[in-house]
């Protein structure tokens, strides 16, 4: 068997709790050093404002910005960049978005109300957020499928202004990202990044508008920054490395497998590419499939450390024992990758995604699918769920109660308080209930 550049594990043996442990180690945890640089750019975009936040954009991103104003990009420019970019990728990018769009829909929700039986009416009120702030990595990096995903349910949910941030270092602006933003109906565009535009939209300055919630990938700085101001303002989540756990039991080919789990190693040399089989041979043919691919493959530096730091091919004795350690590694993206993925699904208990079948590649559910690709990683599928509409609205609860609701709860409520020793919650339930005679 060939040096595969990637752990193989067997369940059960004695060493496999050990190493299947480290598996579940996200390096997505803080570093202190890390955590003090993102508190002062912080500190100091809350304090200065426009001012400290055009010295760091200089500073970091290598620019000679003199006025903070010139960090907004024109509304023309938007429509520029839509007319400028290939035709065949402005269609990709109208189909997706028709695509993404339609999927979201499908989560909207209305405000209801009931009357009870003593005529009090209860009830939510669902509304959008007033105003969302979106992080796109920048620079030479495109990517459009960032904005796509998350200012499309913002805008299903009737988000009426969503405010998009992107670096933009030595000046370089990517053209299909501006245009994605144009098609995706982006309100407002600023050339800002890292930690200092997580703050800015946190906080607002002079010329950034203070926004409800934040979301979008970003660097490490950007996750830090992101936790630090979780509270003033809402995010989507603190993102880790991407994630792939593919289930098979060798009924697809291994070359599919293969580069499905290649297409997540090439993100990051800390993302995270599992297999799990109930075949021996079947491993066996997907390491040599490895060996032979990855050094045709433009970003095979990235693939290969990471299916060294992180990668596994884990061998199990049946499915059922793949589906538990899949709900232990909770991953981001689940394929089942076998010849009945229904008989699977119902014991899958934390996954941000699953992909059910040979077909259905995760690179599809990242870009075109529709269902959307910003999801729970570092094993928070445990608890968490993936960007949607209903991350784009806020529910009230309404109450109004009846004259009989009042009576009817006021001595209820009066005996709970009396219970909490909270005199004044009592007295106050008890005013308007009548008194008899």
């Amino acid at each position: 068997m060939p040096d595969t550049r990637i752990a193989r594990l067997q369940y059960p043996s004695l060493d496999f709790d050990s190493r299947f442990a480290q598996l579940l180690v996200s390096p997505a945890d803080a570093d202190p050093a890390l955590t003090q640089t993102v508190t002062g750019i912080v500190s100091r975009i809350a304090e200065r404002g426009d001012e400290a936040l055009l010295q760091l954009t200089n500073e970091l991103d290598r620019r000679s910005v003199d006025d903070v104003r010139s960090l907004c990009v024109d509304p023309s420019a938007l429509a520029e960049a839509v007319e400028s970019i290939n035709p065949m990728v402005r269609e990709a990018l109208e189909k997706a978005i028709e695509r993404i769009r339609d999927f979201h829909a499908h989560q909207l929700t209305s405000s209801w109300q009931f009357t009870d039986d003593t005529g009090s009416v209860l009830g939510q009120r669902i509304l959008p957020l007033d105003r969302v702030g979106v992080y796109v990595p920048g620079g030479r990096a495109s990517y459009p499928s960032s904005v796509l995903m998350n200012v499309i349910p913002a805008k299903v949910a009737g988000v009426p202004d969503v405010v998009m941030v992107v670096p933009a270092p030595e000046g370089e602006l990517n053209a299909v990202v501006l245009a994605a933003a144009g098609l995706a109906g982006v309100d407002r565009v600023f050339t800002i990044g890292g930690a200092q535009a997580v703050a800015a939209l946190t906080y607002g300055t002079e010329t950034i508008p203070r926004v409800d919630k934040i979301v979008g990938p970003g660097n490490r700085y950007v996750a830090e920054a992101k936790r630090q101001v979780f509270g003033r303002v809402g995010i989507d989540m603190v993102a880790g490395p991407s994630e792939i756990l593919i289930i098979a039991d060798g009924s697809v080919d291994p070359e599919w497998v293969t580069m499905d789990l290649f297409a997540q190693a090439e993100h990051d040399e800390f993302a995270q590419a599992v297999l799990i089989a109930n075949d021996a041979d079947y491993l066996d043919a997907v390491a040599t499939c490895i060996e032979e691919k990855l050094p045709t493959m433009a970003r095979r530096d990235i693939v290969s450390a990471s299916l060294e730091n992180r990668g596994a091919l884990i061998q199990v004795p049946d499915l059922e024992a793949a589906v538990d350690l899949s709900n232990q590694l909770a991953p981001e993206h689940l394929e089942l990758a076998v010849d009945n993925p229904e008989a699977l699904l119902e014991g899958i208990r934390a996954a941000g995604a699953v992909f059910m079948g040979p077909m259905s590649s995760e690179s599809l559910g990242d870009y075109c699918a529709g269902p959307n690709h910003v999801l729970p990683t570092a094993g928070s599928a445990r608890f968490a769920s993936p960007l949607g509409v209903y991350d784009f609205q806020r529910r009230s609860s309404v109450i109004q109660i009846s004259e009989e609701g009042a009576q009817r709860l006021g001595a209820l409520a009066s005996t709970l308080a009396e219970a909490e020793s909270l005199e004044a919650h009592g007295l106050s339930a008890m005013m308007r209930v009548r008194r008899e005679g």
